[in-house]
């Protein structure tokens, strides 16, 4: 198998558990909502935020005016701020394994559809994202997964070949735009699940890395 070099993770339900109720809670509190309504105009214009066509104030302003309801602008700086919330719960286990990475030398890669608010919110709530060699945001280039052009734009950033990259996503279409850009690449559902498909590709041996020791704490 071509060798490893870096590793491109997926922010959402890879590096993040899934969605926060407690924040939905609060969404659906503030804009007094359905729970249809709420879902149906919270996806319908998801992809034009992620993409960058609209702002954080200019998603939540449109999805309000859909919906026939009128918020002040304090509103839509709580809806904002729990959005991000409610992107904001952690995967340990993955995590550690990137950190672990990352102290080996490893190279490490963000590539996730976000939007310009929830990018802001989430590196102001985890320092632990600045450690990525690179990151790639979607609304800051104006395309998103599973286009090409953006698993190119990561292969670039990490300065690294495709073919030596492990990408890492939940969703299917986005693992097959990394194959076919010449990625190695894992559906993430799991991660007893993807613990084991790392050992049935012979990669145990990224799954071990320790790294360096810290000679300040004698830790890893």
């Amino acid at each position: 198998m071509t060798p490893i070099q870096a590793v491109l993770f997926d922010y959402g339900m890879v590096l993040s558990a899934p969605p926060d109720p407690s924040a939905w809670s609060r969404i659906l509190t503030i804009t007094n909502l359905s729970e249809d309504v709420l879902q149906r105009e919270y996806w319908a214009h998801r992809r034009a935020y992620d993409r960058g066509d609209l702002s954080g104030v200019a998603y939540w302003r449109q999805l309000t005016v859909k919906a026939g309801i009128t918020l002040t602008p304090d509103q839509l700086a709580d809806l904002i701020e729990a959005d991000t919330d409610l992107w904001s719960q952690l995967n340990p286990p993955m995590l550690e394994w990137a950190q672990r990475l990352q102290r080996a030398g490893i190279r490490t890669g963000i590539l996730s559809n976000m939007p310009d608010a929830v990018e802001a919110g989430l590196r102001a709530r985890h320092p632990w994202i600045e450690s990525f060699d690179h990151h790639t945001w979607s609304h800051t280039l104006n395309l998103l997964k599973p286009e090409p052009a953006i698993y190119r734009h990561a292969a670039e950033g990490l300065r690294t070949a495709p073919e030596n990259i492990l990408f890492l996503d939940d969703r299917t279409e986005n693992i097959e735009a990394a194959l076919a850009v010449g990625m190695q690449a894992i559906h993430y559902t799991t991660h007893a699940a993807f613990v084991d498909e790392m050992h049935a590709r012979n990669l145990d041996h990224l799954l071990q890395l320790q790294g360096h020791t810290d000679s300040q704490n004698g830790k890893l």
